[in-house]
């Protein structure tokens, strides 16, 4: 069953997130220091992992495909529904053919590999957000170029 919340977005450096209520924190199963969720805002689903933060409540990163899907902004008002993510696999999301191919191609999968999981989920979960063909095969052409300048080829 999920738990659901209502908070207004605001941005710490330039992220934005939410605090998420202790009533619900403290019901979910921490991890290393963190609790894996999934849920929605506003009906949009996303999979995240909440943040601890010092003295403060757990915090939830509302990331850009999470502020598109949900045609939010800074400063507006969310409802959230959240739920423990029991399932692992869940957490990153798989890599899309045309990316592998092209980092297999271009003898870059070690590169993507060498980034830190958290950059390579964001990479992940930012490519499946995509739906044209073109703004696809764009962005794989972007990071393929990026990966390229950090492999020093």
């Amino acid at each position: 069953m999920p738990f659901v919340f209502t908070e207004t977005i605001y941005k710490v450096g330039i992220n934005p997130c939410v605090p998420v209520p202790r009533r619900i924190t403290d019901q979910l199963k921490v991890e290393k220091g963190f609790i894996y969720v999934k849920g929605t805002i506003n009906g949009f689903p996303f999979v995240q992992t909440l943040m601890p933060v010092k003295n403060e409540p757990y915090r939830l990163y509302v990331n850009g495909p999470m502020l598109k899907g949900a045609n939010l902004e800074n400063g507006d008002r969310a409802r959230f529904a959240l739920e423990q993510n029991h399932h692992p696999e869940e957490r990153t999301p798989a890599m899309l053919p045309a990316f592998k191919k092209a980092l297999a191609k271009e003898k870059l999968t070690a590169t993507f590999k060498g980034l830190t999981p958290s950059r390579q989920k964001e990479i992940l979960r930012y490519m499946r957000f995509l739906k044209s063909p073109e703004s696809i095969e764009r962005n794989i052409v972007k990071v393929v170029g990026q990966l390229k300048e950090k492999a020093g080829k």
